[in-house]
């Protein structure tokens, strides 16, 4: 159970429901419903989440979401990007080796940013000039600044439903 109050529909303001029905179709998650006490917030994390790796192959944000999150042991986002992953082609053998922190069954530009993910998520000021080194050898500028900025959200994302003790949505899935 959340460990604070979920903004519903039935009970959500109109500047809410508006959110609630344009972007996100009617279908409110826990941290949309969460997110719902700061009307504006939502909003702006909204757009914001929505334009974050972009750039990147979306296999690859999937992967990089889905890793991060079971580094953090994050059950919320885990949950919810074992459904993209599947949907970006990422098979159950790729998810189970990115839960046991094996890349070898990814492209040398996917095991590269992988590397630098769990590199950032468990040393934030980590990076080396050797790892962007390696990140260009493969991604574009503007591709690491997304790699960059979607580990960053990731982390946010995992620090947010985690303590708030947020639940998914649908059925659990393994991996």
């Amino acid at each position: 159970m959340a460990r604070i109050s979920l903004i519903e529909p039935a009970q959500a303001s109109s500047e809410v429901k508006e959110i609630y029905d344009g972007k996100l179709k009617g279908k409110p998650g826990s941290i949309q419903k969460a997110l719902a006490h700061r009307p504006a917030m939502l909003g702006n994390f909204l757009g914001f989440y929505a334009s974050v790796g972009r750039s990147l192959d979306r296999k690859l944000y999937e992967a990089v979401y889905l890793r991060v999150s079971l580094l953090n042991g994050c059950h919320y986002c885990t949950q919810h990007h074992i459904q993209g992953a599947k949907r970006a082609g990422l098979t159950p053998e790729q998810m189970k080796a990115l839960k046991e922190g094996n890349y070898a069954g990814f492209s040398v530009p996917e095991q590269a940013a992988l590397r630098y993910a769990e590199k950032l998520t468990r040393t934030p000021g980590g990076a080396s000039d050797a790892d962007f080194a390696d990140l260009k050898k493969h991604f574009s500028d503007e591709q690491i600044l997304d790699l960059h900025m979607l580990i960053g959200l990731v982390n946010l994302t995992n620090r947010v439903t985690g303590p708030l003790a947020l639940e998914f949505e649908f059925p659990e899935e393994k991996i």
